[in-house]
């Protein structure tokens, strides 16, 4: 199965740099290689991230999006405390919602282009 994952910051705060970015992919790809996924794409903005996903159906998707929100929220506050605190003073990152579409219908090429759209972290 192949899914589009949207993860929010909380408040929509414009908080992600290119270096964040790159860490939470880099993040991504290896939970996700733990649970027998990939990460097949991964861009977004800074206030959003798209991640393109190709999953076992094994693991009920919702479980995975929120496992994946967890590990990767504790990570990227451990490791840009100091960037992070400018925005946050609790300890969060992500909003609690999230959308994750199948990707079955449309051609995963597709779907990559319109992820390489997206505005960009500047």
């Amino acid at each position: 199965m192949h899914y589009h994952l949207v993860l929010v910051t909380k408040y929509r705060r414009r908080c992600i740099t290119p270096e964040v970015a790159a860490y939470l992919e880099s993040q991504y790809k290896r939970l996700l290689e733990t649970w027998d996924c990939e990460l097949l794409e991964c861009n977004g903005e800074p206030d959003h991230l798209h991640l393109l996903i190709s999953a076992n159906p094994k693991i009920q998707p919702s479980k995975r999006v929120n496992s994946l929100k967890t590990a990767t929220s504790r990570l990227v506050r451990k490791e840009f405390s100091e960037h992070l605190g400018k925005f946050y003073w609790k300890p969060v990152f992500y909003s609690r919602s999230y959308c994750l579409v199948s990707c079955g219908g449309a051609p995963l090429e597709i779907v990559k282009q319109y992820l390489d759209q997206q505005e960009g972290f500047n």
